[in-house]
């Protein structure tokens, strides 16, 4: 039997391994992952156990710590795998944040973890420089901008603070591969156009989450031409533009960057060193010739032009000619955190603004990325330089970026910025509007006192923008799969997990259901509520009716970007208080899929089956629409099938597989339970 398998979507690329290759996302979880059957290779869509190379927190090591404890751990399992940074509210000096600060030092210092303290800089920047981010590993953090080490090759995703306690304990976590999205470069990028300009504008064209959710890799000739800190810096927001990781390849141009630090900036450690920087060269891992995509994005670098993102929004990109017309006046710039603090961005900041004053009534801020690159940008007059200007400066450090410490946009203010995020009341007041572009906009722009770029400084207006040349294709595969009944399983199942999971769908048919509407703010920080309670509340924001529309053992179908918003756990656990077990959506928020399984919920993203459902009820204004259409997911198999009331068969689909490793989380009743499990062990 054959039929066509659309490989778009986490849970809908699981061809079996001998139809198709690995891209490098593939091949780097292959080598971090644990527990796999013999000869299996991994593909996207498959849940994994990963024993990842180094595992980074931050201010929130403490929260961290105190959950590690709470399962009864006394002692990490590998030291040498966790690595602890200060960065975040540095220069808050409360006795509150110091007495934090020391609890994270102390704990560090009884464990033998790697510890840099407030001041050494950001993490994810001590990563790179320390050597734990290298390329071709995989090294996760409990941070968002973790992405930012795909700039070296290294495959950098986020994790939860729940899979931070249980990689210290345990060493390892679980991981659904996401489908993997290929960016391609082509042609170089016009003078004046940096690395920030590159994912500004990829966030602004392409803004109908094209790659939510996906692992990125970027190729083509372009790449070539882009510096490692262009690398960096474009890796480092594609967690803004929705990406689980975003990876660059190893080629010449990063071994070279290697070979520069080792010869001419001696690294502050020796896990890099000629000897490991070769052993990149002669293991080279890229993705096979067969390997499949998800979706194929092309961008030529050459049509690009500086670009600005906002007001408050990554999704809205105009050009900076468009914006320098428009004469917009500003109160604060900032060159700060881990996207665009490195040394070559504050030289290019420094070359633009020597010479020149920040203009009157204008604050500009900078912060060195570390104090490695402090000490690197007064050495060759750079930081100086800025400073002589009228600019401010702050500790190596997070600070305003995440709002925290001086220099906050004030209501009614505008600020220019060369971070990562503006939304909405991030960088300050909710009622300030957040502009973000490069160093050389942003130093140019506190000289002018308003958006604008270097060429003003000179007198010429900035030049107007071409149209920028892209393109987008989602590929399909065929495959042959044998699918008769009574053949041999090819997942093993564990006792006490179910070989098949069946219920009908109830359909929430809407898209971005946060967690708020799924379980109300108002009980989340309430410890008493009952499971019972929790049950009757589920949905409740989202429509009142769900609870007397429901029962146990449904399965909720809804849209895309379903569990969007805060970190809530309650989001998970009063769905399975409900009596449901599955939740099958179009996509998921990232947070709430990771809390989904830490709580035993599990998530099958098919959107195929949303889109037939919203046909099938066009034109519906029924918030909560139980269905008759039944779905039974072989765990076996790997396959999900959905019939009618009358068994008539709607949909039979292929999914990723529940491995071994997974099932036993969920067997323990998530991963609390499953690491508590682990500690009995030893």
């Amino acid at each position: 039997m054959t039929r066509l398998l659309r490989l778009h979507y986490r849970g809908l690329a699981s061809t079996p391994a001998l139809s198709r290759g690995q891209n490098l996302t593939e091949k780097i979880v292959q080598k971090y992952s644990i527990g796999l059957p013999h000869g299996k290779e991994v593909h996207s869509g498959d849940y994994v156990t990963i024993k990842p190379a180094h595992c980074m927190s931050h201010d929130n090591s403490w929260p961290v710590a105190t959950k590690f404890m709470g399962l009864g751990a006394t002692k990490v399992k590998d030291r040498k795998q966790i690595v602890c940074t200060l960065d975040h509210d540095v220069q808050n000096k409360s006795d509150k944040n110091l007495e934090k600060y020391a609890n994270i030092q102390n704990f560090a210092k009884e464990q033998g973890i790697d510890f840099y303290p407030a001041g050494r800089g950001i993490g994810h920047q001590i990563m790179i420089e320390e050597g734990y981010a290298f390329p071709l590993n995989l090294t996760v953090a409990s941070d968002s901008h973790s992405n930012t080490y795909g700039g070296v090759g290294s495959l950098g995703t986020p994790i939860v603070r729940t899979d931070a306690a249980s990689i210290w304990a345990t060493g390892q976590t679980w991981w659904q591969i996401p489908p993997v999205a290929k960016v391609e470069l082509i042609n170089e990028l016009p003078k004046g156009v940096t690395g920030k300009d590159v994912i500004v504008a990829l966030c602004g064209i392409f803004n109908n989450d094209e790659v939510l959710n996906h692992a990125i890799e970027f190729t083509g000739e372009g790449v070539k031409n882009l510096s490692v800190d262009y690398r960096l810096t474009i890796a480092n927001m594609t967690t803004e533009w929705g990406a689980l990781s975003g990876l660059f390849p190893v080629d010449d141009v990063l071994v070279e960057f290697y070979n520069q630090r080792i010869e001419k900036l001696p690294q502050p450690h020796p896990r890099v060193n000629s000897k490991t920087v070769q052993a990149i060269v002669d293991n080279k891992l890229e993705s096979d010739a067969d390997a499949v995509y998800a979706k194929h994005l092309v961008v030529d670098l050459a049509s690009l032009s500086p670009y600005v993102s906002g007001p408050n929004s990554v999704k809205v990109s105009t050009s900076l000619h468009e914006l320098s017309n428009q004469n917009i006046a500003i109160n604060k710039a900032y060159l700060v955190s881990c996207t665009n603090s490195r040394l070559s961005d504050i030289k290019a900041a420094a070359d633009i603004i020597k010479g020149h004053k920040v203009a009157e009534g204008v604050e500009f801020y900078v912060a060195a990325a570390s104090s490695n690159v402090q000490k690197d940008a007064e050495a060759i007059g750079a930081w100086q330089d800025i400073i002589n200007a009228g600019a401010i400066p702050l500790p190596a450090g997070c600070g305003p970026c995440i709002g925290l410490g001086a220099g906050l946009l004030k209501d009614g203010e505008v600020g220019i910025s060369a971070t990562n995020r503006n939304f909405k009341g991030r960088m300050g007041s909710k009622d300030a509007l957040a502009y973000l572009a490069s160093p050389e906009v942003v130093a140019a722009s506190a000289v002018l006192g308003k958006i604008g770029g270097p060429e003003e400084l000179q007198g010429k207006p900035v030049p107007a923008n071409p149209e920028i040349v892209k393109s987008l294709t989602i590929p399909s595969e065929e495959a042959e799969i044998v699918e008769e009944e009574g053949e041999a399983s090819g997942v093993e199942v564990l006792a006490g997990f179910p070989k098949s999971i069946e219920g009908e769908l109830i359909l929430c048919n809407a898209d971005n259901i946060n967690t708020d509407g799924i379980y109300p703010g108002k009980y989340t920080y309430q410890d008493d509520v009952s499971k019972e309670r929790m049950a009757e509340v589920c949905m409740e924001n989202y429509d009142s009716e769900f609870h007397s529309k429901t029962k146990a053992g449904d399965i909720i179908i809804s849209g895309f970007n379903f569990g969007t918003g805060s970190s809530r756990e309650q989001a998970a656990t009063c769905i399975l208080a409900r009596g449901m077990k599955l939740v099958v959506a179009g996509s998921f928020g990232n947070i709430f899929s990771r809390n989904s399984i830490n709580n035993a919920l599990l998530t099958l993203e098919i959107p195929d089956l949303i889109n037939k459902l919203r046909e099938k009820y066009h034109g519906s204004s029924e918030l909560t629409i139980r269905t008759g259409w039944f779905l039974k997911w072989d765990v076996t198999k790997a396959q999900v099938y959905v019939a009618d009331s009358e068994g008539n068969l709607i949909l039979n689909q292929k999914v990723g597989e529940l491995g071994a490793n997974l099932q036993d989380i969920i067997v323990k009743g998530g991963l609390e339970g499953w690491v508590k499990s682990e500690l009995g062990k030893q």
